[in-house]
């Protein structure tokens, strides 16, 4: 047997995972709930939340932010969006997007103005004027010569053994009748487009899975044979639409559609509304497709240093500068893959960007390396995967350096990030009700919550020490299995476990109510700062148990900066 007294003052690797229990070198905890851990390594009960008001359907937080500093948060919900300012709902607008669909809406804002792309849906445009907002249908831009648009055209995959015999209608010198040497039309391609003949054709009208009939702005002369070059509009209802877009070096960038899951479309330098790739000029349009062993689904694209992207299976990224149509300098640098059954949008942390990966249980940070030339995908979950569970949101609170997924069992897992002071660290979040959704909107991060058939947006509020003025809730942290001098203790009595808190109000220890010097619960009286402590007269434990465990349920402060325990053990 030999005596002991060991203090952890540093809790930094927050909840770990009982594989890494036997490890020496781990600042961490066995459980971590409701609490935070601060720059300085010590724990804090997390602030409370406070409600903006309730919401009549579940949805999905977005923030916006305005040329002149003002914020927004938008509440996409079954067909409307909800815009809020300064926590008042100023606007209500209508969208095509059904909550079922919400999970595959992405984004992307420049400026004042944010597109929104769903594979099923035309991409929407919502402006703000200064005054308020509305919205309205993405619109390529139009050739006033011809009357074309300048969306971009492929030849899917389907159609390469496709022949089109050209033939005379009725309607007019402009239209013809396209007539295809097997099945292939559907009444979906009615509004479509066709580059064919070296003309854009719109197709006004579905005879048969044969036959449909075109028109073109302009005379054309029939062919002698059946047409085999031609190409699709590579959006629209037969093919789908974008799924994933963002901003690059000037240029609006559409990742993947439907049915060309692996496209890259990137607009004409600052037209962003033309995809024209015209004769390969330095502002044109560019399309690429990626190209490798396995199918590419591309998941999402990210504007960073470099175009990321970022599929099912690997992540690429596109280096050139500037990107032009001659010089599109792209590869796959790491084959981790991002998860694909619902939009999670990848977060920007000390300038890596964050994604959770193709299996949900991995939050990976995509960073070059010291060098600037290559990628890797490190994992910032290593130690603490069973917290994940089913990711259903994420967003990153830059000000408090905190990471929030929301998951599906209405618990978030918390990450408290700071690389400089080597915080790495993992928890849990629970409240009275379900966490839906999350979104970091000026500084403030907020909440989409149901409680009791009641769905409301809230904010975590430095200044509540509940929730909603109503709820309270526990905290706890419960220390690691006893280890000392690189063993385990076979057994162990512990005497005396003494907490150093700051600004503390209440705090139970192995389930022992702490009396506080000078306690006092008055919201207006300072808390106590500096040691408190529990004897537990030779209290024998389990030894693969925690041998600490703070917690509390009263609604006041609680900071706790490290325990120290004494007592006996034998290996």
């Amino acid at each position: 047997m030999a005596n002991f007294i060991k203090t952890q003052n540093s809790f930094a690797n927050g909840e770990v995972a009982p594989e890494f229990f036997a490890r020496d070198n781990i600042d961490g905890l066995s459980r971590l709930e409701n609490m935070d851990v601060l720059s300085g390594g010590g724990l804090s009960r997390r602030c409370g939340l406070t409600s903006v008001g309730t919401l009549s359907d579940p949805g999905r937080l977005i923030s916006f932010s305005v040329s002149d500093g003002a914020e927004y948060v938008l509440v996409l919900t079954d067909k409307h969006m909800y815009i809020y300012h300064n926590d008042v709902r100023v606007q209500d607008l209508i969208t095509p997007w059904s909550y079922d669909d919400l999970s595959y809406v992405q984004y992307a804002q420049r400026f004042g103005t944010m597109i929104f792309v769903h594979p099923e849906y035309s991409p929407q445009t919502l402006h703000y004027d200064g005054e308020s907002f509305y919205i309205s249908e993405f619109s390529f831009s139009r050739n006033d010569a011809d009357l074309t648009i300048n969306i971009p055209f492929v030849k899917f995959d389907d159609a390469s053994d496709v022949n089109i015999t050209v033939t005379a209608h009725n309607s007019g010198n402009n239209y013809a009748t396209f007539t295809t040497n097997r099945d292939f039309w559907t009444p979906d391609n009615v509004r479509g487009r066709l580059l064919l003949l070296d003309k854009q054709w719109l197709i006004t009208e579905y005879i048969s899975p044969t036959q449909v009939v075109a028109y073109t702005n302009g005379t054309f002369s029939l062919p002698s044979s059946p047409v085999s070059n031609w190409a699709e509009a590579a959006f629209g209802l037969r093919r789908g639409w974008p799924c994933s877009i963002t901003f690059h070096q000037d240029r609006l960038v559409f990742g993947g559609s439907r049915d060309w899951p692996g496209g890259i479309w990137m607009s004409q330098v600052g037209r962003h509304n033309n995809f024209n790739v015209g004769t390969g000029l330095d502002d044109e349009a560019i399309f690429i497709s990626l190209l490798s062993e396995q199918r590419q689904q591309i998941i999402t694209v990210v504007s960073s240093d470099n175009l990321q992207i970022l599929t099912n299976v690997g992540e690429w990224a596109i280096s050139s500068k500037p990107l032009t149509p001659s010089v599109v300098d792209i590869k796959q640098h790491t084959s981790v893959g991002s998860y694909s059954l619902r939009y999670l949008p990848p977060q920007k942390i000390e300038g890596a960007t964050v994604f959770i990966s193709a299996n949900g249980c991995d939050i990976r940070e995509l960073a070059l390396d010291d060098l600037g030339e290559k990628y890797n995908a490190n994992d910032l979950c290593a130690l603490s995967k069973h917290l994940l569970g089913t990711p259903m949101d994420i967003a990153y609170n830059s000000t408090l350096r905190r990471l929030y997924v929301v998951r599906s069992d209405g618990n978030m897992a918390v990450l408290n990030q700071n690389a400089s002071l080597g915080i790495s660290a993992w928890g849990t979040y629970k409240t009275h009700g379900r966490f839906l959704s999350v979104s970091v909107c000026d500084g403030k991060t907020y909440v989409i919550v149901q409680r009791d058939n009641i769905i409301s947006l809230e904010y975590f509020d430095s200044n509540a020490i509940t929730d909603v003025n109503k709820y309270s809730y526990s905290f706890t942290a419960s220390g690691l299995p006893l280890r000392s001098s690189g063993h385990n203790a076979h057994k162990m009595r512990i005497r005396k476990i003494t907490a150093r808190v700051l600004d503390t109000k209440s705090i139970y220890i192995n389930g022992h109510r702490i009396s506080l010097p000078n306690e006092i619960y008055a919201d207006s009286a300072p808390g106590y700062s500096g040691d408190v402590s529990v004897n537990l007269l030779g209290t024998t434990h389990e030894c693969i148990s925690p041998a600490w465990t703070i917690h509390g349920s009263q609604p006041y402060p609680t900071t706790v900066l490290s325990i120290s325990i004494n007592g006996w053990y034998q290996v």
